[in-house]
């Protein structure tokens, strides 16, 4: 049953619907915690340590935060390949591109691939600079992502990524949380302009969430 339901494409955008609302819960939650650093050294520090102490003494230490991880890498694979297949689907159903674009077809809807990709890159390089320190610009600290992000956005490059990415990143969630709801089976014509409405809200809420980080560093606010 479940290699039925995966082979066809309702149960694909199903997996890639599910997927995509797990991983916009963890932004939601990120982005809370990274605006910490504007309460100073200390609130962020201590939150990363909270972070790797949660549920204790039941779970051993890391052990939840692992488990967040482990669920996240399964969401990210499911919602890539899914992504990938149906777009493979689509173009065999349609070799040949359309004369004219489908009216009332959004910027966000055409970039959806592209911004797939440029986030998938992204996460890559977020992973090696602000959790192994692999390609930190500075003194890689573990434990002190007040002063890893700062040494982070005090770089012209660091500031282009980043910014770039939260902007791809509001464009997915504006599309894509819209097409999760009619996926779902919550959209309707009734229901349509208050999701597409919430759907613009919160692309708009958490890009300027993450991109007040830089922001933050690059005006001295966050030093």
């Amino acid at each position: 049953m479940a290699r039925t339901v995966w082979d066809s494409t309702v149960g694909k955008k199903t997996v890639m619907a599910v997927s995509g609302l797990v991983m916009l819960l963890y932004l939601v939650a990120h982005m809370i915690g990274n605006l910490k650093i504007f309460f100073g050294p200390e609130e962020i520090n201590h939150y990363a340590h909270w972070l790797r102490t949660v549920g204790e003494p039941f779970m051993h230490y890391e052990w939840t935060l692992w488990l967040i991880r482990v669920v996240l890498v399964v969401a990210v694979v499911a919602h890539a390949t899914s992504a990938y297949q149906l777009s493979r689907r689509d173009i065999r159903a349609r070799p040949t591109k359309y004369a004219n674009r489908k009216a009332g077809r959004s910027f966000a809807t055409r970039t959806m691939r592209w911004g797939g990709v440029i986030l998938g890159l992204f996460i890559v390089w977020h992973i090696l600079d602000l959790t192994t320190g692999t390609v930190h610009p500075g003194g890689y600290e573990h434990l002190h992502p007040y002063q890893n992000i700062v040494d982070t956005f005090s770089t012209w490059y660091g500031n282009v990524v980043y910014i770039v990415a939260v902007v791809a990143l509001g464009f997915h969630v504006r599309h894509g949380l819209w097409s999760a709801a009619q996926t779902l089976g919550v959209g309707s014509r009734s229901r349509d302009r208050a999701l597409k409405t919430v759907a613009n809200v919160l692309a708009l809420l958490l890009t300027a969430g993450f991109v007040a980080v830089p922001v933050g560093v690059m005006t001295g606010v966050v030093s």
